[in-house]
């Protein structure tokens, strides 16, 4: 084992502590796309569709110009 010293204790739980922020952040980050995914189906269920898929005002034109 790597000897670290007298700091050794508060070294460890500072990695510790770490992965624990990481794998936090990642589950609310996976849990949100999950909800959003889940939420988009049932508005696209309900008939609701994106926007994006829509002639909208001001989207690019298909051949890449945007006059």
């Amino acid at each position: 084992m790597i000897d670290l010293g007298p700091h050794a204790a508060f070294i460890w739980l500072s990695y510790a502590a770490a992965v624990v922020v990481v794998a936090g952040l990642m589950a609310w980050a996976f849990g949100g796309e999950a909800r959003n995914r889940a939420k988009l189906a049932e508005l696209e269920r309900r008939g609701i569709t994106r926007r994006s898929r829509s002639g909208q005002v001001g989207a690019p034109e298909p051949d890449g110009t945007d006059d």
